[in-house]
């Protein structure tokens, strides 16, 4: 395996764990300090008998998720705009809802390109609902986010 592909693979992990703590920080209500240590302590590369968790960036991981939550008001609002009007983010699936707010901070706190944050998070929907409409939902949704955010990159 390539360094490339491993850093990679890390930060794609970092993303995913992010939608997950984001997740579990709005059912369980514990704090952002928390859940963060919860995962860089327990998550981050966890053994069971017969796999393992993939190594995740924990820098990346800390920021989407601290930026998701200093953030939250201005993302959902940019996330309310790119939805249908019948369908305000607290209406929608708290996996999605979570998935929304770590790619909303990502594209307005980063300097990641737009479509690599798009790819990443659709990936992510399609793993937390392999069966469903959800990926090409959160594409378009996305992508309407994307271009609020930064314009100039499209």
């Amino acid at each position: 395996m390539s360094a490339p592909n491993t850093k990679r693979q890390m930060k794609s992990a970092a993303r995913l764990y992010a939608v997950q703590a984001l997740y579990q920080m709005e059912q369980s209500g514990q704090t952002v300090e928390a859940i963060v240590q919860e995962f860089l302590d327990w998550r981050f590369g966890e053994q069971f008998e017969d796999w393992e968790m993939q190594e995740g960036d924990s820098g990346l991981f800390r920021r989407l998720v601290d930026n998701a939550v200093n953030y939250q008001a201005p993302v959902d609002q940019m996330t309310d705009r790119a939805l249908v009007a019948k369908w305000p983010i607290a209406r929608i699936d708290p996996t999605l809802r979570a998935l929304f707010r770590a790619a909303g901070a990502e594209l307005t706190q980063s300097d990641t390109p737009p479509k690599v944050v798009i790819k990443e998070f659709v990936d992510i929907a399609g793993a937390f609902f392999p069966e469903g409409r959800e990926p090409s939902f959160v594409n378009a949704v996305l992508d309407h986010m994307a271009r609020e955010a930064k314009p100039d990159a499209f």
